[in-house]
Parts: structure tokens; C-alpha cells; sequence
């Protein structure tokens, strides 16, 4: 009986540990420097239903979400709050590691659960403990902010998009936290032709055109996009 016990409690840190692996912050730690920080770190354990709020817009970022089964749904809207994008995302995700520093530390979207779902979470105290006690994971967390700065540094460089319908697919892209998978974009056709700079009358045409390609669905004041990824290959 003995034995079996801690069979299982084996078995469960292996899992903790593949779980926290699947996230490039911890890539790189071997399974003894996971073990010394399983044992110093305050991991806290969340789970939630189906439906359930993880984040507001504007909240104040407070600590790391992994997110490691089920699916969440996320929606940005633009300052003016004329339109807005809705997407689905699934785990392994970290959510916003972005905001938990910076000149705003606070989400830019807002996330809900659409499947019962687990989080491994992480405040910022012990975010900062991790930073200083691990070499590989302050590297780790360096490159993910590098990542993310480079990528957006690399927008404005990109060729100007020859059709209206290349506009309308960058203007989706550039506005996703992920670029592939269901997005919804909740948008008036005049204020997408206002975004897009041309008339409402060629926006409509572009997006019937690709609607008959079946790579999206209008419906009166949205547009769905099954699988982003396919609009632009």
C-alpha cells in the first residue's frame, strides 16, 4: 500500500512537471532543478467551468495564467470600443505575460472559459523569486519579451498588401492575440471601410468574394473567420 501511494504521488509530479514543460518559460530545466523549484515555489491551482470569467480588460495584472487543458475564448476591443475581435484559444497558452510588467500592467483583453479548463498560476512575487533564483528561466523570460518586441517591431516593415481583400485579411491578423484558429470580428461595414481607407461599397464586394470562397461567414455586424490561417495561405 505503501508502495502504491507513492507510486501515484511519482506519477502526479510527473505530470506537474510535463505540464509546466510545455510552456518556454521552464524549457531548459532539468528534472532536479524542476524538483528544487516545485519545492520553493508557490504554485497555486486553479479550475474552472465552462463559461467563467479569467480576465477583464483594464484589470490589473497581478499574476502568470498557464493554462494547461481546455479552451478560452478572448476578446480585444479598439480604444474607441467601435469594434471589437473575439478568438479561441487552447493549452498550452500563457496569458498576457506581457502585462505583468511594463509601463501598463494591466490585461488588454478580456478571457473567458469555453471548456472546463486548468490553470498553473504564478504571482508576481514568485515570478520575481524564479527570475532570481534561475539562471535558464530568467533567460527564458528575457526571450519571450524579446520575441514579442521584435515581432511587433517587424509590422510596420512588412509589403503593403496589393488587394483590398490582403487589407482585410492584415487587418485581421494584425489585430489577433494568436494568428490562426476562429476569430469573430465585431464590426459595422462602414467602420471597416473607414479602417481600411476605401469605400463601403468595395469592402462589401471583398468580403462577399471571399465569403463564396468559404473562407469566412458575414452575418449583420460581424464576421466569422473559421481558420484565420487559411485566409492567408
Amino acid at each position: 500500500m505503501e508502495y502504491a501511494e507513492t507510486s501515484t504521488v511519482g506519477s502526479l509530479r510527473l505530470k506537474f512537471y510535463d505540464q509546466l514543460l510545455q510552456f518556454p518559460l521552464f524549457q531548459g530545466l532539468s528534472r532536479s532543478e524542476l524538483l528544487q523549484m516545485a519545492g520553493n515555489t508557490k504554485f497555486g491551482f486553479l479550475k474552472l467551468p465552462a463559461g467563467k470569467d479569467v480576465a477583464h480588460e483594464g484589470d490589473p495584472c497581478t499574476q502568470l495564467h498557464f493554462l494547461v487543458s481546455g479552451q478560452l475564448e478572448v476578446e480585444r476591443a479598439s480604444d474607441d470600443r467601435s469594434y471589437s475581435i473575439s478568438e479561441q484559444l487552447s493549452a498550452p497558452w500563457l496569458l498576457s505575460p506581457e502585462s505583468l510588467f511594463g509601463a501598463s500592467t494591466r490585461y488588454p483583453y478580456s478571457a473567458r472559459t469555453l471548456s472546463e479548463t486548468h490553470f498553473i498560476t504564478l504571482s508576481k512575487d514568485e515570478v520575481l523569486r524564479l527570475l532570481d533564483d534561475f539562471l535558464i528561466v530568467r533567460l527564458n523570460f528575457l526571450n519571450l519579451y524579446a520575441t514579442l518586441s521584435q515581432r511587433r517591431n517587424h509590422l510596420m516593415w512588412r509589403r503593403c498588401p496589393k488587394t483590398l481583400s490582403d487589407r482585410i485579411v492584415r487587418f485581421l491578423l494584425d489585430h489577433c492575440v494568436y494568428p490562426a484558429g476562429p476569430k469573430v470580428l465585431h464590426i459595422l461595414m462602414t467602420q471597416l471601410a473607414e479602417e481600411l481607407n476605401d469605400s463601403r461599397i468595395n469592402v462589401s464586394r471583398a468580403l462577399n468574394d471571399l465569403q463564396a470562397r468559404g473562407l469566412l461567414k458575414l452575418r449583420r455586424g460581424c464576421i466569422e473567420v473559421p481558420s484565420l490561417e487559411h485566409l492567408f495561405m
